[in-house]
């Protein structure tokens, strides 16, 4: 029993300690990609952006559309170097918030229809980093390191 315990539950156990500071990087830069590439791409692409958005209904798509792009673009950019990670999550939840309601509602029936949009993910993940921060591989981590020595904290 001691064996299985060993294997089961305290390898992995270790094995997860060992490697928390993945989870954050991975889902920030991944996340934070997409949402820099898509709004790189809208921003290269703006006139078709602003006709899609009129044609979704989304009011004064001529300022919304660039508006959405440039966040993507910048609260992306911030979450790949993890930087202002949880300020830059809260926008980016809310333009997937919108798209959902705009883009995708038509579409969604049930439960399983909305948690199986690409966008829901992004909110969960966004949601998790917001909350959880950026993980110690970040920008973040190392402000707040050299904020905690200028402060005179010996654990620093």
């Amino acid at each position: 029993m001691d064996r299985f315990r060993a294997y089961v539950y305290d390898l992995p156990a270790l094995i997860a300690a060992r490697l928390e500071w993945l989870p954050p990087l991975l889902a920030r830069v991944i996340v934070g990609w997409v949402f820099a590439t898509t709004g790189w791409g809208k921003l290269q692409n703006l006139p078709k952006i602003v006709d899609f958005f009129r044609d979704l209904g989304i009011p004064y798509p001529e300022l919304q559309a660039p508006f959405v792009s440039t966040v993507e673009l910048a609260c992306g950019t911030l979450l790949i170097v993890g930087l202002f990670t949880r300020f830059a999550a809260v926008p980016l939840i809310g333009t997937m918030i919108v798209a959902i309601a705009t883009a995708q509602w038509q579409s969604v029936d049930s439960a399983a229809a909305l948690f199986g949009l690409v966008e829901t993910a992004y909110v969960v993940v966004l949601v998790w980093l917001a909350i959880e921060g950026p993980g110690p591989v970040s920008l973040d981590r190392l402000i707040e390191r050299s904020l905690s020595r200028g402060a005179g904290d010996p654990d620093a």
